[in-house]
């Protein structure tokens, strides 16, 4: 099959590595040259605009956007729209958040162009094993790209899971049990570090990859990275979010469901890039004013 794909970062590249793989005919585009010409290197046909992208591609077209969520994503898939034609299809692979996907059907509809989401998940380790794929958009559309999507997935690694939005929605919320999963090896991990037994810690992550329940893929990288450097010494603590769980968080309110898993991992996250809270400090001072208890003094 024939795809436009536009954003050749971590993710991108690896993904139009595997569709090359597959022999499908890739047409590229990326704001840096450089990456361009890497993906040209793998058998990709480059391209200097998305102008030219569109025009090296046999309509009805297939456009997948994987660049970053927000502002780029949207001024990507507004800059495409405006170089394609009727029947043609964008296909937003990033992290978007869902309610955005089901007003751009409506904007895209105008101009005759289909719209698909697709929640990717597999990282870096993709072009080995496979992108686990959640597809939301109309089944006739969805069933043109199955190609694609069975060369990226692996065995069972996609499916079409509802409509406009539906991709993402679930992508939301893979996410969001992500981040609750990870705060559990994390706090886990915390605390053996922190025994009087001077546990092996790569020791214990590998021992539970095998017949434990607590065994994941997210364990086994858990494993890798501990065999590499035991004390995480060389690693901040600071962690970054990128909106899924924010987003699902708000639906859970919206919806009154209860995830405090969620909440206490994302706001975690939040703690991790203060060098020093300003609640905390007032806990220390209101200690200090109501029982005499002594406080630390900043150098």
């Amino acid at each position: 099959m024939e795809i436009g794909f536009v954003g050749l970062g971590k993710m991108g590249m690896n993904m139009v590595r595997r569709l090359r793989q597959d022999d499908h005919r890739v047409v590229v585009y990326d704001r840096v040259p450089d990456l361009v010409s890497q993906a040209e290197g793998y058998g990709c046909i480059g391209s200097s605009s998305l102008q030219q992208l569109a025009a090296q591609l046999t309509p009805p077209r297939a456009v997948w956007i994987m660049v970053p969520s927000g502002p780029p994503t949207e001024e990507t898939i507004h800059a495409m729209a405006s170089e394609l034609s009727a029947d043609d299809v964008i296909i937003d692979g990033g992290n978007t958040r869902f309610h955005d996907d089901v007003r751009r059907v409506t904007e895209l509809k105008r101009l005759g162009i289909h719209y698909v989401d697709v929640g990717t998940s597999g990282g870096i380790w993709g072009l080995q094993v496979g992108y686990c794929l959640m597809v939301g958009g109309d089944p006739a559309i969805v069933q043109r790209l199955v190609p694609i999507f069975r060369t990226l997935a692996p065995e069972h690694g996609w499916a079409h899971v509802g409509s406009h939005g539906a991709g993402h929605y679930v992508k939301m919320i893979h996410n969001g049990i992500e981040y609750s999963i990870m705060q559990g090896y994390a706090e886990g991990f915390e605390l053996l570090s922190k025994s009087d037994y001077r546990l092996n810690l790569p020791q214990i992550a590998e021992l539970w990859m095998h017949g434990s329940v607590i065994r994941s893929w997210l364990l086994e990288l858990a494993a890798a990275a501990l065999r590499e450097d035991p004390q995480l010494t060389t690693i901040s603590g600071y962690v970054h979010d990128s909106g899924e769980g924010r987003w699902m968080l708000m639906d859970a309110m919206d919806k009154d469901v209860p995830v405090p898993a969620l909440a206490m991992a994302l706001f975690t996250r939040f703690r991790s890039r203060q060098d020093e809270s300003f609640a905390e400090k007032m806990l220390a001072a209101l200690r200090k004013a109501f029982g005499g208890h002594s406080v630390r003094r900043r150098e």
